[in-house]
């Protein structure tokens, strides 16, 4: 029969309440990683639902220090380096150029941890009547429920097509 003297037998608690507590840290480690992605989805989808309705701006969700680039070989294809410079050389302009409002329609979205990653469609039409329909995935990092640094993939090709047909 094991007899333990108290000395051991605290010993042993203490390894067992270290063992459950870095355990409970691990665990609430992966909840609290696991909570901020579906944070940072559920805000970028709101925002997309907003922005589709008309009831909200989408770009309300850039902090003013985002970090945008625009992959590509176009006039726009560059990094823009804080809400206003973004706003003003590209959001402005390209809605200046429409008659009907670019209306997105989330394809796919995917998140993990701070970086939320959305697939999707973009529908309007330009002022001389013409379509323009493209294509976008943005990779977007959040930070505090902001969008810190994004990087959007499109047809740069249509989006310049619309400045150089409508002046």
């Amino acid at each position: 029969m094991y007899i333990c003297s108290s000395y051991a037998l605290m010993r042993l608690a203490k390894y067992f309440f270290i063992g459950v507590a870095l355990l409970a840290m691990s665990y609430s480690g992966a909840y609290a990683s696991k909570d901020i992605t579906l944070d940072n989805k559920k805000i970028i989808e709101k925002g997309f639902e907003q922005w589709a309705s008309a009831t909200g701006n989408f770009f309300d969700l850039l902090d003013p220090n985002i970090k945008w680039t625009i992959s590509g070989h176009s006039q726009f294809s560059k990094t823009y380096n804080n809400k206003e410079v973004f706003i003003e050389e590209v959001i402005k302009p390209l809605n200046e150029k429409l008659s009907v409002k670019i209306k997105p329609s989330i394809r796919n979205i995917y998140a993990e941890k701070d970086t939320v990653v959305v697939l999707w469609d973009g529908a309007a039409v330009a002022k001389d009547g013409k379509p323009y329909i493209n294509s976008y995935a943005w990779f977007l990092k959040m930070k505090n429920g902001k969008i810190v640094e994004a990087v959007a993939f499109l047809d740069t090709a249509d989006l310049e097509a619309i400045f150089n047909r409508i002046q």
